[in-house]
This record gives structure tokens, sequence and C-alpha cells, in this order.
């Protein structure tokens, strides 16, 4: 019997976001770090948050696209 045997997920509950889905913090190796003051984009490097990133055009610190 589906989801009624205790062995496995609940039937009919739908998806659940899992541990890399969005903007958030470890978002993954891909994307954009973009600035919050100039709209400024450039490309995300692995292993190196985006807060911790500054940005080229005017110094303000980026935040993950």
């Amino acid at each position: 019997m589906p989801g009624g045997d205790g062995k496995g997920p609940p039937a009919g509950r739908g998806q659940r976001g899992g541990r890399m889905g969005g903007n958030q913090a470890g978002a993954g190796p891909g994307g954009k770090c973009v600035c919050p003051s100039c709209g400024e984009k450039v490309l995300h490097q692995p292993g190196t948050p985006c807060y911790a990133v500054n940005c080229p055009k005017c110094g303000a610190k980026m935040t993950r696209e």
C-alpha cells in the first residue's frame, strides 16, 4: 500500500524543496553574484560566497542572484 505502510515517503504530499533549491546559501556552483547597490553582475566563483566578493564597479558587497 503506497504511503500507508510506513515504508517510504507519504503519498500525495507534493515535492519538497531539497537542499540546493534556489537563491539561498549553498545554492550550487553556477549562477551570478549581483551588486545590490549598482546592479553589476559577475560570475559566481565556486568556493567563494557572493557576500565575500566586492563589486568591481562600486566596491559594495555582492549578493547571490
